[in-house]
């Protein structure tokens, strides 16, 4: 993939030596967007875009700009390096490469934890870097967790859907577009999801992939939670 048309030049830091946490003053711009910078971010980067086609991975980046742009105006306080990881990270779960017997969206939290892993961050921040993958399709309940899993739900959320677009400068939102350009993130993206759905149909009962399935996929047939209590193997 040619890193000029995504957006993203790896020449821009150096190859890290040594992960360590970032220095809060360490930043750069990427679309006009000052965003954190260091050699655990750009090694995010750079996994993210080994894993995922040219769309998937623009589409990461951009819900980490957006998710950025919309935290800054609205004045939230949180982690911005766990929102970058988080974020960047967060749809992996649909690559070839990652797989699991769950729904994708924790088969991808639990390869970003293990991509992270004695990376030098703490409990604590790991564990919000998985909510924010694992809960990211489900703003429900993401947007009332801490604010790193929603600020960075509120990214994804902008470029999925463009919910919330309206709270950013149309000059913001074209600048973003065109370093990181969606390369019909639409029908590639329902591409993928059918094709997990057809692939194990198991893991989409209780997920967005249900719509999915039921629009695209021929005779997909879910489960019905109605179904699973009358069924269930107990007397009344």
């Amino acid at each position: 993939m040619n890193n000029e048309t995504a957006g993203y030049k790896r020449e821009t830091i150096a190859p890290p030596k040594a992960f360590v946490n970032r220095d809060a003053s360490q930043t750069r711009l990427i679309a006009g967007v000052s965003v954190p910078d260091g050699p655990l971010i750009t090694a995010v980067i750079e996994y993210a875009q080994r894993l995922s086609e040219p769309y998937l991975f623009n589409h990461a980046m951009r819900s980490w700009l957006f998710a950025e742009a919309i935290g800054r105006i609205k004045g939230i306080d949180y982690d911005r390096e766990v929102v970058a990881i988080g974020t960047i990270l967060h749809d992996i779960g649909l690559t070839a490469n990652v797989s699991g017997p769950n729904r994708f969206e924790v088969n991808g939290a639990d390869a970003a934890m293990s991509f992270i892993r004695g990376k030098g961050l703490s409990d604590r921040r790991a564990q919000l870097i998985w909510d924010l993958v694992a809960l990211n399709s489900t703003p429900s309940l993401a947007l009332h967790k801490e604010p790193e899993v929603a600020v960075g739900t509120m990214g994804i959320g902008l470029d999925y859907g463009g919910f919330g677009v309206d709270a950013l400068l149309t000059a913001d939102v074209e600048r973003i577009l065109s370093a990181f350009p969606r390369l019909k993130m639409k029908q590639r993206f329902a591409e993928a999801c059918c094709q997990l759905v057809t692939a194990k149909p198991e893991t989409s009962y209780d997920n967005f992939l249900r719509d999915f399935g039921e629009r695209f996929v021929p005779g997909y047939k879910t489960v019905s939670t109605v179904d699973l209590l009358m069924k269930a193997p107990f007397g009344e």
